[in-house]
């Protein structure tokens, strides 16, 4: 079951801050008042209430511009807060931050066989961000190796699936001479295994084509004879 994530909003840093002190003030007061009195009520009132203004203080957090942070609360998820700037929420949330901006994933060279059988390397480069917060933490264990993982996968499946080149003249895809096909199928593969952790592909290109050092050299010169044939 997948995750839904739900939008939270918490109170102002800065607002907060100023309640805080002003707090702090009327405590300094209470616990002077109580130490020339010797009211030993209110100094243990005062020192409750100081304990408590501590504990106010670690509510605090800051969120920069494409930041989310996952708010938990004893294991519980409360909400998602993706407002940017200086905030306050409950000191017992756990506030994971999540960046919500683009990224690059340079995928390694792999060899793997094209639909022919033939051995090539091939690598690919994927632009990705996460959109949503709660599947990103909950429903995957790190979904920044889960996009490494799964981009790899649909990368061979989408290697096996066609020719490297076209030698017969008809007019079958190909990696080599389809390009924009063959991305297209690559960004729409990548995104239905990687939806399940909250992410978008924004873009899924090869970066590396080339066939297998064992076999390089007789497929160049293959390459060469068709040419003069043609």
């Amino acid at each position: 079951m997948e995750t839904r994530e739900i939008s939270k909003k918490t109170f102002g840093g800065w607002l907060m801050l100023a309640l805080l002190l002003i707090l702090l003030v009327v405590l300094v007061f209470h616990l002077i008042g109580a130490a020339r009195t010797e009211d030993v009520r209110k100094m243990a009132t005062g020192t409750v209430a100081g304990v408590v203004w501590l504990f106010l203080m670690c509510g605090f957090y800051t969120l920069q511009p494409n930041e989310a942070a996952v708010l938990i609360l004893f294991g519980k998820y409360k909400g998602t807060d993706k407002d940017s700037g200086f905030k306050w929420a409950n000191p017992l949330y756990t506030k994971k931050k999540v960046s919500l901006r683009a990224r690059n994933l340079n995928g390694e060279i792999i060899k793997v066989n094209d639909a022919r059988g033939n051995p090539i390397e091939i690598a690919t480069v994927i632009v990705w961000r996460v959109t949503n917060t709660a599947r990103a933490v909950f429903d995957v264990d790190d979904f920044a190796h889960f996009v490494t993982v799964q981009s790899e996968s649909a990368l061979r499946h989408l290697a096996m699936a066609y020719s490297y080149d076209n030698f017969d003249g008809d007019h079958e895809l190909t990696l080599r001479g389809s390009v924009d096909e063959v991305s297209a199928g690559l960004q729409k593969e990548v995104q239905d295994r990687v939806d399940t952790a909250g992410v978008e592909i924004l873009e899924a290109r090869l970066s590396h084509l080339a066939y297998a050092q064992e076999i390089a050299g007789a497929m160049l010169q293959r390459q060469q004879a068709e040419a003069i044939v043609a």
